[in-house]
């Protein structure tokens, strides 16, 4: 794992991302302690498709009543 101090990251990104692209981790450091990890970012997987949730989620049959409380204070009304 490699540790590059806070000038040396700014100047050097560039060469930063190519080392994130191997597969090697940075440690980004401030007068030797560090402060911050660069890993390489992997995305998901799972192909998100209309529908997905569906059966998972649900709500109150008066969610979206005006009678309630909170929606009085969302509009403003106190």
């Amino acid at each position: 794992m490699m540790t590059v101090n806070i000038h040396e990251a700014k100047t050097n990104l560039s060469k930063l991302i190519s080392f994130l692209e191997k597969g090697e981790d940075i440690i980004i450091a401030r007068a030797g302690s560090p402060v911050a990890k660069l890993v390489s970012y992997t995305p998901s997987k799972e192909k998100r498709t209309a529908n997905m949730l569906k059966g998972k989620v649900s709500f109150y049959e008066d969610f979206n009543s005006s009678d309630d409380e909170i929606a009085t204070l969302f509009n403003g009304k106190y």
